[in-house]
C-alpha cells in the first residue's frame, strides 16, 4: 500500500523553491560564469577585454581629435581639479576657443563624453568651463549634450560588463534601487526624473546601475536628457565673468555669480539650491503621488 503524500510539506517545499528561484532571478545575485565576489576583481578576463577594448577605442578617438589642434595648444590642456586651476585654464584657453572653435568644441565634447563614459572625476569643472567660455545658453546645450551622451555610452558599458562590477561595489544600495524600480514600473520616466533632478542617488551609481534593474533605454536617456538641465544651468551660470559685459545680457548678469566669488564646488549646491532642486523633482513625481491616493480612495 503506498503511503500518502504530505501535501502539507510539498506546499512548503514548492513556495522555497519559487522563492530561491526568484532570488536567483534578482539583478544582486546574478553571477556570470567565472566571476566571484570573495573580495577579488568582480570581471572575468572576457569582460575586462572589452571593457579594455572599449577604452582603447575610445582613447583612440581623443588622441586622433587632439593631434588635430595647434601644437602650442598642447602645454595648455590639462584637467582642472580645483577653482583655481579652472580660472587658469579658462584664460588660457579662451583665444583658442574663439579661433578655433570647432576644434575646441569637438575637443571639448570628446573630453567629456570620455570621462563620464569611464567615470573619471572632474565632469563638474568640465560643466564650469562650458559657462565660463560659452555663456549660459550655449554652455548649457554643451553640458546637457555631453552629459546625457556619456551617460549613454556609460549606460551600454554597464549593460555589457557592468552586472560584476556593480554587484560587488554597491550589493545593498543596488538591491533597494531593483525594489523602488519594481515598485514604480508605471510611472518609471517620473520617479527617473526625480532622481536625475534631485541629489537623491549619485549619477554614477544611476548611469552603471539602470542597465542591471531593467530600465528601458528611452526612459533613461529622457529622463537624462530633461532631468539634468536644472543642475546643469545652475554649474553653467556660475562661471559667468562679471568683466565680460559684452558678451552676455542683464539677465545673464543677474543670474550668474562673479568667477572670484566661486571657492570651491561645494558654493554651487547651497540650502537654497538644494531646496529649488528637491521642488523641482516632487513635481516631476506629483501624477505618481496623485494616483496613488486616487488609488487608495
Amino acid at each position: 500500500m503506498v503511503a500518502p503524500r504530505n501535501l502539507g510539506n510539498d506546499g512548503g517545499r514548492l513556495r522555497d523553491e519559487e522563492n530561491a528561484k526568484e532570488e536567483d532571478d534578482s539583478p544582486t545575485t546574478k553571477k556570470p560564469g567565472g566571476a566571484k565576489f570573495d573580495g577579488r576583481f568582480p570581471l572575468t578576463r572576457w569582460e575586462f577585454a572589452v571593457a579594455l577594448g572599449v577604452f582603447v577605442f575610445f582613447s583612440t578617438g581623443l588622441f586622433c581629435i587632439y593631434s588635430t589642434m595647434p601644437a602650442a595648444e598642447y602645454g595648455r590642456i590639462r584637467l582642472p581639479r580645483t577653482i583655481s586651476d579652472l580660472r587658469m585654464l579658462k584664460d588660457q584657453l579662451a583665444t583658442f576657443a574663439n579661433d578655433y572653435p570647432a576644434q575646441f568644441i569637438m575637443g571639448y565634447c570628446s573630453t567629456y563624453i570620455f570621462m563620464q563614459t569611464f567615470m573619471i572625476p572632474g565632469t563638474i569643472f568640465m560643466s564650469l568651463l562650458a559657462g565660463a567660455l560659452f555663456g549660459v545658453v550655449r554652455g548649457l546645450f554643451l553640458v546637457v549634450f555631453n552629459a546625457t551622451a556619456g551617460a549613454s555610452s556609460c549606460y551600454f558599458l554597464s549593460k555589457l560588463i557592468g552586472r560584476p562590477l556593480v554587484s560587488w561595489l554597491w550589493p545593498e544600495k543596488l538591491r533597494l534601487f531593483q525594489t523602488e524600480i519594481s515598485k514604480r514600473r508605471e510611472k518609471l520616466l517620473n520617479y527617473m526624473l526625480f532622481l536625475r533632478i534631485t541629489p537623491t542617488l549619485p549619477n554614477l551609481f544611476i548611469n552603471l546601475a539602470s542597465p542591471i534593474v531593467d530600465i528601458p533605454f528611452h526612459v533613461f536617456f529622457l529622463a537624462t536628457l530633461l532631468g539634468l538641465i536644472p543642475a546643469s544651468y545652475i554649474t553653467v551660470r556660475c562661471m559667468i565673468k562679471l568683466s565680460d559685459i559684452s558678451l552676455i545680457t542683464y539677465g545673464d548678469l543677474e543670474a550668474g555669480l562673479a568667477l572670484g566669488d566661486l571657492k570651491s564646488v561645494k558654493d554651487l549646491y547651497d540650502f537654497k539650491t538644494l531646496s529649488v532642486l528637491f521642488l523641482i523633482g516632487s513635481i516631476s513625481i506629483l501624477p505618481t503621488l496623485l494616483k496613488r491616493k486616487r488609488t487608495y480612495e
